[in-house]
């Protein structure tokens, strides 16, 4: 809980009102993965994290609204509200907002700049606003999700907005799920590092048990490995307990990071085939030179497609 006293003394015969200010900050890429994949998957995050939510709104109401930039003109900034989704509640034919805000760095006044966002949507729709914020970051804080305006002598307004702190949570309680989007966000859950494979392992065994269509599987595959990365090592010891399983050979269908590595194997092999390993330096120094690939082929009388893929490949 946050307490701001909204007015200051000043030397002025005046009292002035104190300016809130909102540290710029560079808009981070990984903000918009955690929007993507909210707005993707908008019924999927509501009925894993926020199951209250998902059962009293009418999801064939739901209306994506576009990103809203507001402009703060006494401060002279741009302010950008991230997810914003008009909905129905469930038997009602009232209108709400639904606000999600991804936050993937932790921000001391995060609270007030939610409050911020609250007053700009409310004044702009005028109708109910539901805020949600999801706190991404590695680290644990103590977040506030509650901001308060006060006096000793008067209590202005309470402002509260519901909140997912994936660190605090237990990866371990979404296994039975067949969600996709406590599947993604397995990797940023709480779990130790000596628990890296294990993730991944159930991660996968949940993607066999989604079955979803390949679009999505490899969107929600891409995530997860964003976040959760294997070495080597790690992923030798994955491949080794899949090798164990009866059903092993259905884990071959999934999208997945040894895949493109074989891919790229496969690739090599197939190219120091057909070239001979002399013939390769070549290219490669001619590449290193910036020559073309026309004048290349000409040089060394090899296919254009197979010094493309050298050239990809370095």
């Amino acid at each position: 809980m946050a307490v701001i006293a909204c007015v200051k003394e000043s030397s002025m015969p005046y009292n002035t009102a104190t300016v809130i200010r909102e540290e710029k900050k560079k808009y981070i890429k990984h903000d918009q993965l955690f929007k993507e994949l909210i707005n993707n998957f908008f019924v999927d995050f509501l009925e894993a994290f926020f199951p209250d939510v998902h059962e009293g709104i009418d999801f064939m109401s739901i209306k994506p609204l576009s990103e809203e930039l507001f402009t703060d003109l006494i401060i002279g900034e741009n302010r950008r509200v991230d997810i914003v989704i008009e909905a129905k509640l469930k038997g009602k034919d009232t209108l709400i907002i639904i606000h999600i805000e991804p936050q993937s760095s932790y921000q001391k006044d995060f609270h007030q700049r939610m409050y911020n966002y609250f007053s700009l949507l409310y004044n702009k729709y005028r109708k109910p606003i539901l805020p949600i914020a999801v706190f991404s970051y590695e680290d644990k804080h103590t977040e506030h999700n509650q901001f308060i305006i006060e006096f000793p002598f008067f209590h202005v307004l309470t402002f509260n907005f519901l909140m997912l702190e994936l660190k605090k949570m237990n990866w371990r309680d979404y296994l039975q799920s067949d969600n996709p989007v406590a599947a993604a966000l397995l990797g940023k859950m709480g779990y130790r590092e000596e628990e890296k494979v294990q993730v991944k392992m159930e991660f996968l065994r949940m993607m066999l048990k989604m079955e979803l269509n390949p679009a999505r599987a490899r969107f929600i595959n891409d995530f997860f490995e964003q976040y959760l990365k294997l070495d080597e090592k790690e992923e030798q010891e994955l491949m080794r307990e899949i090798s164990q399983l009866e059903n092993a050979e259905e884990f071959t269908r999934l999208p997945n990071s040894w895949e493109e590595r074989g891919i790229r194997k496969g690739i090599e092999k197939g190219i120091e085939k057909g070239i001979e390993k002399g013939k390769i330096e070549v290219v490669l120094e001619m590449l290193k030179e910036g020559l073309s690939i026309d004048i290349i082929a000409k040089v060394t009388h090899l296919d254009k497609e197979a010094i493309e893929k050298l050239r990809k490949m370095n």
